[in-house]
């Protein structure tokens, strides 16, 4: 029986079934986040790369970099996971070939979420006070050091709420890839549907990917107290323990920025 009354009626033979499915769910879970994982990391080199090539001196670096970046959020996240999936191994050789659904998963999250990133990246480059590309030109350092040594550290503290936000969509995205054979948490919360009704295994649903969620948000919210400490606009991380379960780019209580 489905619904409320079924719900509390089936509650105790439903968490025995979890509990009987369980080494399957935590593979599903292990696949989720190693899917996240990856392509978050995918995503963020996508993002500076093409992130600071939107700010380049060179006008075709700069347009080739916004294609990318509109081509790839102007198209669905699910179009590209099946275009990868089923069309790629169907072009001409030696275009066309087979992934393995894990590298599907981790290149269509990373290409997708990266554009989203890469915006975010140009926009914190160009939140950078000005006075400090002027400390470039002073040190004499060439454009590419004077980026990676003096803009990107700044850069990155500004940069690191959103990106927390877009890793946490990624994760919420990350569910889809169960359509292309790819056993991760959603596909087994699906499988625990079928048996035991669909409050039962959406509210766990709902519980799993909160709590892998808020870790997401606990791991960003220290890289952002640890990049501000760095370049003297916040405490260290080990006087700030509080800060990791705030919501990420808030301020403290007393209103001083982290």
């Amino acid at each position: 029986m489905d619904g409320v009354i079924g719900f509390f009626q089936d509650l105790g033979p439903n968490f025995q079934l979890l509990l009987d499915r369980m080494p399957l769910i935590l593979d599903g879970v292990f696949v989720t986040v190693l899917t996240t994982a990856l392509g978050a990391l995918l995503a963020l080199l996508i993002a500076f790369v093409f992130g600071i090539a939107q700010v380049a001196k060179f006008a075709a670096v700069r347009i080739i970099a916004r294609i990318f970046v509109e081509f790839f959020r102007g198209t669905s996240l699910v179009v590209q996971l099946f275009w990868l999936a089923f069309v790629l191994p169907q072009l001409p050789y030696p275009f066309g070939f087979q992934l393995d659904p894990l590298a599907i998963g981790v290149i269509a999250l990373g290409l997708n979420y990266g554009a989203y990133a890469a915006e975010v990246v140009r926009g914190s480059i160009g939140s950078v006070p000005t006075g400090q590309y002027e400390a470039v030109s002073a040190l004499s350092l060439s454009p590419m050091r004077g980026m990676f040594r003096v803009v990107v550290p700044q850069a990155w503290a500004l940069m690191l709420p959103s990106l927390s936000n877009l890793w946490i969509q990624l994760l919420k995205g990350s569910a889809i890839v169960y359509t292309v054979t790819l056993y991760d948490l959603f596909f087994q919360v699906e499988q625990l549907r079928i048996r035991t009704g669909t409050w039962f295994a959406y509210i766990f649903a709902l519980l799993a990917y909160f709590l892998i969620a808020w870790v997401i948000v606990v791991v960003m919210n220290a890289l952002e107290v640890r990049a501000k400490h760095k370049i003297g606009r916040g405490p260290a991380l080990s006087q700030s323990w509080g800060m990791l379960f705030r919501a990420p780019g808030s301020k403290p209580a007393g209103g001083e920025l982290a």
